[in-house]
């Protein structure tokens, strides 16, 4: 599965950026999938409807068909990778984002606001491979300019091209 890492601190529009990104590489043609990763622990389900009460049984997985859209519930196993399974889910896909997740394996695209006061992550740890900000940032990776979608993603195809 190739992934990319798009992160950052709080509202500093990872999830608009993600969107963004989305549009411009389906346009282009390519399958894009997106996982959002959320690093506490929160339900998923509805408690009380039919499907949180089947996994609360001790059925895994559990579906949920409506006329549009799937929704699969697993639980985790124990010891198992936060990723572990997700390449069978995103198999037809040419690249996967993932909000979030700095820790996890892959490349990353930090986006990055001034605004907010806070330094960026890339001068806090390793493993950033660029920076997306429309204010001038001091790094030793490539910025590029977040309002330039097209080069944004061109980053993106360079770095799962590298996976």
């Amino acid at each position: 599965m190739k992934v990319l890492h798009v992160v950052g601190r709080k509202n500093h529009g990872k999830t608009l950026l993600v969107s963004d990104l989305v549009s411009e590489l389906a346009a282009r043609g390519v399958r894009v999938g997106v996982i959002k990763h959320c690093g506490h622990e929160h339900e998923l389900d509805t408690p009380g409807k039919d499907s949180f009460l089947h996994r609360q049984a001790g059925a895994t997985p559990v579906a949920v068909l409506t006329p549009s859209l799937t929704a699969v519930y697993r639980a985790r196993l124990a010891g198992a990778g936060e990723l572990e399974g997700m390449g069978e889910v995103f198999a037809a896909c040419d690249v996967v984002l993932i909000e979030g997740y700095v820790v996890g394996p892959g490349p990353k695209m930090e986006v990055w606001r001034a605004a907010s006061g806070a330094p960026t992550i890339h001068s806090e740890r390793g493993g950033i491979a660029c920076i997306a900000s429309d204010d001038p940032v001091e790094a030793n990776v490539p910025v590029y300019p977040r309002r330039d979608i097209a080069a944004l993603a061109d980053k993106v195809l360079e770095l799962a091209r590298e996976i």
